[in-house]
């Protein structure tokens, strides 16, 4: 047989170069594949991301896209004002994508089916968007899933127990949706971060998410075990016995013939002489007096001790008397005081049995106690119709917000119900309630303390030379904080509302960040402190109960504070000096009399760049003021809006700077891109 010669090197060179030129080819065509795929994506939800669609061959030199080995592997366009629904046959076909980041984005609806082709995908950040449906089956049939965060969506139904076949999961985020139903118990080896707070879950925890914190479980009163405690029924864990002691074994008189000799020996033994037994009595009379005498000092030292501590006035017409007779000043509004006064127990009342009951993070740790409260300098930083609030700085030197309720009609269950409805809205545009103290005569709500006060206060405040101008991006971004904590009060159910929205209820930090206090205190006092005076020019035309107010009456209420923003008016002043025009009203007028200029506060008026905008979020406001509640807008239509709105006035410049900062947050959330 002839044996085959290789071919000769001038062959072989040739088979390499079109093995090359092949290989080539495939990589270009499937870099082409994945440029349509991106256009197809962007033309149907992001139309205002800067992409060079006419030439396909730089797509990886397009903003948020990042290829590897000749193929696109990473898509991050966090906060890219993309809205609407993904659409079939486009990120699907990314086959080599590794890393999809779109959080921060208004998507909405469900999510194709083909995303399961996606089989290189490993970290997926979707939070923040208005997806919907039930959870995601794609995600399912990606087994090299390590992160997946699809917090802060509409997502409902049940959490899948299949969940549990993606074991290289190390981040699983489902927090702030609506599933319902029981947890899956996941026994996931690599898994570190877990989050399902704020959903409609309930049941027990399951045994292989016991350990994961409580801060991963709250918003959800039906939900039980761990570190939430035990369930209704279960057996709290077992606490080691004392050391060193052990049951003496005991002998039944049966057991034993001479017992009964015994123990009439023992009475025999045992008997007391008259003597004896009066001495005995003496003794026991003068240690009863004894004991019973120091127990009144300790309580007359407890007393003051305790009294002492806090000078508030009292909540009651009648004052309250400290020892010695004195009464507690009254604090003028801003004047501080050390130690902080009376709480209003009468003198001498001890707090002993009474604490602080914690929420949130603060449960965990109880950074403080009652005694710390009560020692700590205080500040009045406003009186209202639902009670005095009050700047409290710690002997720790941490501060806080106290709020002394008064008028509270309802019985003591019924509060603490109440207030632990209230204290589990954990959310990053709501103030956050830390703890409450109830007695007969003092209930205190707990806060943290936002440094610039309220926006009240600042729009309207000092308007000199060393004012700092709230222009239209601080008043846009402060009222969309507002709207998305407002929002995320009513998704909690269909007939939980704030009750109480107007401008010295929004919050800000340091930052102008705004967060949404007082939510629903409005239920917890009696109807003489809901007078006309507590929400005047806030309050819908269709609202007769204050302490009873719908959701439509919330976006009405919010529809005021929006124009209030808008014109640098407060809601009750009198509009052209001409009493008993509110502020809808006028507005409304001006508008129809086409002077719409004439509308704004003169600070906005001097970026001239952001007309549209503000034309823009006017009009929203005016939809929100709407007579008939049926024709308002619910606000999660109204935090799409304003989302809408702020994304359409950025510059080009600016939206970069923000692609590049959310992009290295991802980076930092990503941690290592391989499993």
């Amino acid at each position: 047989m002839r044996s085959r010669r290789p071919p000769p090197a001038a062959t072989r060179a040739v088979l390499f170069l079109l093995a090359l030129l092949a290989a080539w080819g495939a990589a270009t065509a499937d870099l082409a594949s994945d440029a349509r795929a991106l256009v197809a994506f962007r033309a149907a939800v992001g139309q205002r991301v800067a992409w060079n669609v006419a030439d396909p061959t730089t797509v990886c030199a397009w903003t948020g896209v990042t290829c590897e080995g000749g193929r696109v592997a990473a898509l991050r366009l966090p906060g890219a004002a993309l809205a609407g629904p993904v659409p079939a046959g486009s990120l699907g076909n990314l086959t080599a994508l590794h890393t999809l980041s779109l959080r921060l984005n208004a998507l909405r609806g469900a999510l194709p089916s083909d995303l399961a082709s996606m089989a290189a995908l490993r970290s997926v950040f979707l939070n923040g968007n208005r997806l919907s449906g039930d959870f995601p089956a794609p995600f399912l049939a990606l087994p090299a899933l390590v992160h997946l965060s699809l917090g802060g969506n509409r997502l409902e139904g049940a959490i899948p127990p299949a969940l549990a076949n993606l074991t290289r999961l190390k981040t699983l985020l489902l927090e702030e949706n609506r599933f319902v139903g029981q947890i899956p118990d996941l026994p996931l080896p690599q898994l570190r971060e877990f989050n399902v707070s704020f959903n409609r879950l309930n049941g027990s925890i399951p045994a292989s998410l016991r350990s994961k914190p409580r801060a991963a479980f709250l918003g959800m009163s039906s939900l039980c075990g761990g570190p939430l405690g035990p369930c209704p029924g279960e057996a709290p864990p077992p606490s080691p016995a004392p050391a060193g002691r052990t049951p003496s074994p005991t002998t039944p008189a049966a057991n034993n013939p001479n017992s009964g000799n015994d123990e009439r020996n023992d009475k025999k033994g045992n008997k007391l002489s008259g003597g004896a037994i009066a001495g005995i009595a003496i003794a026991s009379v003068v240690g009863a007096a004894l004991l019973l005498f120091l127990l009144i000092c300790l309580c007359r030292r407890s007393g003051r001790t305790k009294t002492r501590a806090l000078e508030m006035p009292p909540p009651s017409p009648s004052p309250a008397v400290i020892p010695g007779g004195r009464k507690p000043p009254e604090l003028p509004s801003g004047a501080a005081v050390a130690p902080m006064a009376t709480v209003g127990h009468p003198a001498g009342q001890s707090t002993s049995g009474k604490k602080l009951v914690f929420f949130g993070s603060a449960a965990a740790v109880q950074p403080f106690d009652l005694e710390d409260l009560l020692r700590a300098s205080a500040e009045v930083l406003g009186k209202g119709a639902i009670g005095t609030t009050y700047k409290a700085v710690l002997e720790s030197s941490a501060t806080v917000a106290v709020k002394r309720l008064k008028d509270v009609t309802m019985s003591e269950p019924e509060f603490r119900e109440r207030i632990a409805d209230i204290g589990e809205l954990q959310h990053e545009f709501i103030v956050p309630l830390r703890a409450y103290y109830y007695s007969k005569d003092e209930k205190l709500l707990v806060y943290d303390f936002m440094p610039m006060g309220s926006l009240s206060a600042v729009l309207h405040g000092n308007r000199g030379s060393g004012r700092t101008p709230l222009d239209w991006t601080i008043r846009s971004s402060i009222a969309l904080a507002a709207a998305r904590g407002i929002e995320y009060i009513h998704s909690t159910s269909s007939s939980t509302s704030h009750g109480n929205i107007k401008s010295s209820n929004i919050l800000l930090s340091k930052t102008y960040q705004a967060r949404v206090s007082d939510n629903g205190l409005a239920t917890l006092v009696g109807s003489s402190s809901s007078g006309p005076s507590r929400a005047t020019g806030y309050r819908a035309p269709e609202v007769t109960d204050p302490r009873r107010v719908s959701q439509k009456a919330d976006v009405f209420s919010f529809g005021v504070l929006l124009l209030e923003l808008l014109t640098g008016k407060a809601p009750s002043q009198a509009a052209l000096n001409d009493e008993g025009v509110d502020l809808p009203r006028w507005v409304q007028s001006v508008v129809r009399s086409e002077w719409t200029a004439e509308v704004f506060d003169m600070e906005l008026l001097r970026n001239q760049s952001s007309e549209e905008q503000m034309i823009q979020l006017l009009q929203l406001a005016i939809d929100c003021v709407a007579q008939v509640p049926d024709a308002r807008p619910t606000m999660s239509h109204v935090v799409m809006r304003i989302e809408e709105i702020k994304m359409s006035g950025g510059s080009a410049e600016e939206a970069d700077q923000q692609q590049s900062a959310l992009n290295q947050g991802d980076e930092m959330a990503e941690g290592p891109s391989s499993p």
